[in-house]
């Protein structure tokens, strides 16, 4: 089915906020950079926060279907899928627009944990960790959500370290750390 133009210009919005930042990227910045013209803007989104919460549905779907994807691409059972993650980001971070977690700025930027972007920011992170926690129950943890924890807390750190440095090392050094934990922490297959 072919975009309609409210899609083509979130997509194109995503980009723009990705690379440059939400405060920073006034809707002036968006008409030059999207193409798009800003009565055609409004006439899709009332505010700019409007058309970020669209962009951050957007990107979280898509983050989403792409990391669960491509885990089970690379292992077929659950403890093998959650060291895969940290395969998958390898490959995210190698990207040449790797610019960091879109969720991570948005929260570090609506810093008000009342706000609805901040809340969406935490909702991604909540869907990914009960993921794992769902991966790490089927391969038998003790405490699921406990290694659920601790998997995101070194793939958010990865993510980062990554974006600071422009390397993908910190998934490699994230996976090495992520398999110890597994090992003390799940049966033996």
């Amino acid at each position: 089915m072919r975009p309609n133009k409210r899609d083509e210009l979130v997509r194109k919005a995503l980009d723009v906020f990705y690379a440059k930042g939400f405060h920073a990227t006034g809707m002036d910045t968006l008409v030059k950079e999207t193409g798009v013209s800003k009565t055609s803007m409004y006439k899709h989104f009332r505010t700019k926060e409007e058309l970020i919460a669209a962009v951050l549905d957007l990107r979280d779907e898509e983050f989403r279907s792409w990391l669960f994807t491509r885990m089970t691409e690379l292992a077929e059972t659950p403890r093998g899928q959650l060291l895969a993650m940290f395969t998958a980001l390898a490959e995210w971070f190698e990207h040449p627009q790797f610019a960091g977690c879109m969720f991570v700025k948005a929260s570090a930027e609506f810093q008000d944990h009342a706000h609805p972007l901040y809340r969406q920011s935490t909702k991604h992170k909540q869907l990914i960790l009960d993921h794992l926690a769902e991966l790490a129950d089927h391969a038998g943890a003790a405490d699921p959500l406990k290694l659920a924890r601790q998997l995101l807390t070194l793939k958010e750190g990865a993510t980062a370290l990554a974006a600071m440095s422009a390397t993908p090392s910190p998934a490699t050094d994230a996976l090495e750390t992520a398999q110890l934990l597994v090992q003390t922490q799940l049966p033996e297959s």
